[in-house]
């Protein structure tokens, strides 16, 4: 059997609970949620179902909070998320911490500054730092894009850099991180935030602080914006969903995620 992968508007996942799920039978996994973990469970997925090749994998996106949404209600056997979880949330489902990512500020790589500060980002975002001049930059416009309200991506920066500020409402909002990527790299003026492992050539990482996303700097805390990517289950992780999990937490599956830029679970 082959994997098939599809993206799903939150909306879909929200009404999910009355559909049938995609990709079930025996030793069948459906993971739903995150954009941002999307891409690397997709790289556990294909590379679960070569070793294992009696087990279809549905990936499928549609955001954290849909994620968490799709969990609860059991129309995925796996949720993804990539925030920590909302007291609300965690009474609800059982969260296993399948990898750690630095969330890299990034922009055009003809843009002359090298790193910001925590208090700079903030400002840049909130509205308050409107040209690249006051931070070391060249005289012109600051264009930020961020990621969509209920994305994980975007409730880990507002937690972690905002610092209780709302992100201005001019911000240009894109709904993955493949979009930000490609935003940035087209646009000299513009800065967004992506995961550390999809950071390509086509965008200049930043330093926060003066520091870079590292495993010495993520291990010792140094590194400001630091995330959880989860995977959730309804319970205790069990039959086939346990048997993945186990994997991707075992040395082939952390050996992609540290191929892929993820680091492994504190």
């Amino acid at each position: 059997m082959s994997i098939r992968f599809s993206i799903l508007a939150a909306a879909v996942l929200a009404a999910a609970p009355g559909c049938k799920r995609r990709g079930g039978g025996e030793g069948g996994i459906t993971i739903a949620g995150s954009t941002s973990v999307q891409p690397f469970a997709e790289q556990w997925a294909e590379a679960y179902h070569e070793k294992h090749g009696g087990a279809e994998i549905n990936v499928q996106g549609g955001g954290s909070t849909a994620g968490v949404k799709a969990t609860i209600d059991g129309a995925a056997d796996i949720g993804s998320c990539s925030r920590e979880l909302k007291p609300e949330e965690a009474a609800q489902v059982k969260a296993t911490v399948v990898a750690v990512d630095g969330e890299t500020m990034v922009v055009h790589p003809d843009n002359p500054v090298t790193d910001l500060t925590v208090d700079q980002v903030r400002g840049i975002y909130a509205g308050d730092i409107g040209n690249w001049k006051d931070v070391g930059g060249p005289d012109r416009k600051i264009n930020v894009v961020t990621r969509e309200v209920g994305s994980g991506a975007r409730g880990a920066f507002e937690e972690l850099a905002m610092g209780g500020k709302s992100i201005a409402a001019s911000a240009l909002v894109q709904n993955s991180q493949g979009a930000v990527r490609q935003m940035v790299s087209t646009d000299s003026s513009a800065i967004g935030y992506v995961s550390h492992g999809v950071v390509d050539k086509s965008v200049k990482p930043l330093e926060l602080n003066g520091i870079e996303p590292t495993l010495e700097t993520v291990k010792n805390g140094s590194y400001p914006l630091v995330r959880p990517f989860l995977f959730l289950t309804k319970g205790d992780p069990a039959g086939p969903a346990k048997e993945f999990i186990d994997w991707v937490l075992g040395p082939e599956g952390q050996a992609i995620a540290a191929k892929e830029g993820l680091f492994p679970p504190k």
